[in-house]
């Protein structure tokens, strides 16, 4: 007997898209909470008899379900299409992956990540708690120490870094602004990072980064702002310096 009771749940399809048609229904009844994470949609049968349809075009509309991660497969005696929790990561990783492959120019980007900051900035100094501004201070100065030392890790620079931004992003107490910060970092966190390949702007970006976190913690706003302006044209000035060096390296590759 069919565990999930389908009557009046859809319409019959349209006649001409009919794959589109239940997949976009099938959709909206995922979406709109009919059916939760880890449940099952009704099985082929139950579908083909509430959409009029065959059952090449359920296969069809489930595969497009499937392909934007709405649910997933499974096969054996409790086989069928399951709906998927979508994850924050994935819906980061999808628009990295968006940006990355429509190229998307440098200067466009730090434009971009630099408004995007100034809000997340503004944010946190309303909205961000008295803990979360003195961990956001902890973690820029613990920054601050790491570039600072002897030998620095790189790697566990640019992971401190990271996590500072979401951090920030998350004071923002807008999970929009933390899923398009992560989105940010998967696909382009390598600009930031650069500015740790030089010691010279690695000890103005740690300055910087503790200037603002202090600034935050204690709410004042317009000094904050002066801080992640400062940031931005640190990234852009070492941005340029990096572009402009690559065909002076080639040259002397070919030279050689």
């Amino acid at each position: 007997m069919e565990k999930t009771n389908t009557d009046l749940l859809f319409f019959p399809a349209r006649s001409g898209r009919a794959s589109e048609d239940v997949a976009l229904q099938l959709e909206a009844a995922i979406v709109g909470g009919t059916f939760e994470p880890g449940t099952s949609l009704p099985s082929e049968r139950a579908l083909q008899e509430q959409f009029g349809t065959g059952r090449g075009v359920i296969r069809e509309a489930i595969s497009a379900l499937r392909q934007k991660g709405l649910v997933e497969v499974r096969k054996g005696a409790k086989g069928g299409a399951y709906v998927r929790q979508l994850e924050v990561a994935n819906v980061s990783e999808s628009l990295a992956l968006f940006l990355r492959q429509h190229h998307v120019g440098t200067q466009d980007l730090i434009e971009f990540r630099e408004s995007v900051d100034r809000t997340i900035t503004l944010l946190a100094v309303s909205r961000g708690s008295d803990a979360d501004k003195r961990a956001l201070v902890q973690g820029a100065e613990e920054l601050e120490r790491e570039v600072r030392g002897d030998q620095p890790d790189l790697t566990r620079v640019a992971e401190m870094d990271r996590e500072l931004n979401l951090m920030l992003a998350r004071m923002a107490d807008n999970p929009i602004f933390e899923w398009i910060m992560r989105a940010v970092q998967l696909g382009f966190s390598s600009h930031d990072y650069a500015l740790y390949e030089d010691q010279g702007f690695a000890a103005k970006t740690v300055d910087n980064w503790t200037e603002t976190a202090r600034a935050i913690a204690s709410g004042d706003p317009m000094r904050a702002l002066n801080s992640i302006g400062f940031h931005y044209s640190l990234l852009r000035r070492r941005v340029t310096e990096r572009e402009g060096e690559r065909p002076m390296r080639r040259a002397s590759e070919n030279n050689g």
